[in-house]
């Protein structure tokens, strides 16, 4: 196992507060924009974070009323035109593998949206377990505005089933803002929440998963996000090795304890 929260990333920002990682991107100036180095950067992270003992959730903040405006004009899509197929395929695959690291990083990710999130800023949150937004926040498929397909970084197969087939392909085709308002009715975000508490929200939402049984969340994620290539009877049968795996855990022998005593479980993430 290894140690992340002296973490000094030089593409994002990154703070940790008890067992939680708060990553924000930092070009407030630009609504922060993703590079070529920062997708790199992110993407290893999220591979590190696999063997991390010291961070139990990870959540992104906005910054400067931003939560990301995708792939820098200047720093990535000028630079794509130029580039031959076999380069334009190690970008495409590279920016899969960061979100691929983070549905395989075994920690829970938490997005918090405020202002635009767009492009890839979309598929940052898209990939994420859980997201908050703000009243304000407008989250955009734009892949379509710069002529490219809709099918980018797993969003064919992820966004469909957060919000339905119908609601996905109307993003995905037109490109447009989903509302805050939408996103929210949709099941896309859990809660809005004001601009001026959203990270507070998040943050608290994240201490609480971090107070509890942390080994079984990351059995948790895992299993959300294997059990949809699985039938019901591999899924159920999934399932069951998994609950016995955390049977075997002290939090599951601290909360039967905690229950008789009639005390409030105290978990450790073993």
């Amino acid at each position: 196992m290894s140690h992340m929260a002296g973490l000094k990333p030089k593409h994002f920002l990154w703070r940790v507060e008890g067992c939680v990682a708060v990553i924000q991107l930092d070009r407030p100036e630009r609504k922060n924009p993703l590079t070529f180095d920062s997708y790199a950067e992110l993407r290893d992270t999220f591979r590190d974070l696999v063997y991390a003992d010291d961070i139990d959730i990870v959540v992104f903040v906005p910054n400067g009323g931003n939560f990301c405006s995708g792939g820098d004009v200047h720093d990535i899509i000028g630079p794509l035109v130029d580039m031959d197929m076999k380069e334009l395929l190690a970008f495409t695959r590279m920016t899969g593998d960061f979100v691929k690291a983070m549905l395989n990083c075994g920690k829970p990710i938490i997005a918090a949206v405020d202002g635009v999130a767009v492009g890839a800023g979309a598929i940052i949150t898209m990939a994420a377990d859980i997201r908050i937004a703000t009243p304000e926040a407008k989250t955009a498929f734009l892949f379509t505005r710069v002529g490219l397909a809709g099918c980018d970084m797993g969003a064919c197969a992820m966004l469909p089933r957060i919000i339905g087939q119908g609601r996905a392909a109307e993003l995905l085709y037109t490109g447009r803002s989903m509302s805050a308002a939408e996103g929210e009715r949709w099941g896309y975000y859990n809660r809005l929440v004001e601009a001026d508490l959203i990270e507070t929200e998040a943050l608290k939402l994240a201490q609480q998963l971090a107070a509890g049984p942390t080994f079984a969340h990351g059995i948790t994620k895992t299993q959300l996000n294997q059990e949809w290539s699985m039938g019901l009877d591999q899924a159920i049968e999934a399932e069951a090795q998994a609950q016995a795996i955390c049977m075997q855990t002290r939090d599951f022998e601290r909360a039967y304890r905690a229950f008789v005593a009639k005390e409030r479980p105290v978990f450790e993430g073993n």
